[in-house]
């Protein structure tokens, strides 16, 4: 269901379309999402939320070491957006008409990630200003990295512009290191 929200948006995606992808017909659907289509995704963002808890929010806040913990989150997004060859559904649904509906999910999905980044670089001893910025640069870095793998047609974007990112936050880190070992 979730790729055929991501192909065809939430608009695009026909209750038709929705039965196909999942292999159940009409009336099986309404069976278990009696709300229709706005229950249908929002059991789809549950489920993404779900997984960005455990791989990457998680990690992040709680994690005792903050390299470890960027590289994992980079390596994660990295095969969740296989590379940039797949749509960011979250932002993908922000950006539509549709995204009023789902606006509050959609808004703490995004302050999440950046929040939870920027407490894992403030963990590194980043300063927290710092911190904010590069965390808020990379979440829309990595989104942007995915708009335009897909735009240009390109997976290798993807790949480049998330290792540019995934070096900065590390070398930030690296840097506070160097200080606080001078200091």
């Amino acid at each position: 269901m979730a790729e055929a929200f991501r192909e065809h948006g939430f608009d695009g995606a026909s209750i038709a379309i929705l039965s196909k992808a999942t292999g159940l017909g009409k009336g099986s659907l309404y069976n278990f999402f009696p709300n229709g289509k706005e229950e249908m995704m929002g059991a789809v963002l549950a489920d993404i939320d779900a997984w960005f808890r455990a791989k990457i929010f998680v990690p992040l806040e709680e994690g005792d070491d903050p390299e470890m913990a960027i590289r994992s989150m980079m390596a994660e997004v990295t095969a969740y957006f296989r590379s940039g060859g797949r749509v960011c559904l979250v932002g993908w649904i922000g950006l539509g008409s549709s995204g009023t509906a789902f606006a509050v999910r959609i808004r703490d999905y995004f302050a999440r990630w950046i929040a939870a980044l920027a407490q894992c670089l403030r963990a590194g001893a980043v300063t927290p200003m710092q911190a904010r910025t590069l965390a808020e640069e990379a979440v829309s870095g990595i989104q942007g990295a995915i708009i335009l793998a897909r735009a240009l047609n390109e997976d290798a974007v993807f790949g480049r512009i998330v290792s540019r990112h995934e070096a900065a936050l590390l070398n930030a880190i690296a840097d506070r290191g160097l200080h606080a070992s001078q200091g």
